[in-house]
């Protein structure tokens, strides 16, 4: 985020504040909403794997992308690619 402020000449404080201001939420909360939706869009491909969703959407690894994606969502990726595939 420092990289992005710097960019547009402004703090990560200020960038920070006008992103929440604007979008509604602070930018990393949003971040980690997007990763996980999109996380969950690819789990519904059969042929996926978690490691490589991972990749894609920036997790260093399918337990740190698991890990995330149980905490926000409230199911493991297994259960939603399940629940996904059962509907």
């Amino acid at each position: 985020m420092a990289r992005l402020a710097a960019e547009v000449g402004v703090s990560r404080a200020a960038l920070a504040r006008r992103f929440t201001e604007l979008v509604g939420e602070p930018p990393m909360t949003f971040l980690t909403g997007w990763r996980l939706a999109l996380a969950a869009d690819l789990l519904r491909e059969p042929d996926a794997t978690l490691a490589a969703v991972a990749r894609q959407v920036g997790y260093g690894s399918p337990f740190a992308l698991s890990t995330a994606f149980r905490r926000e969502r409230g199911v493991s990726p297994r259960a939603h690619r399940e629940r996904s595939t059962a509907a």
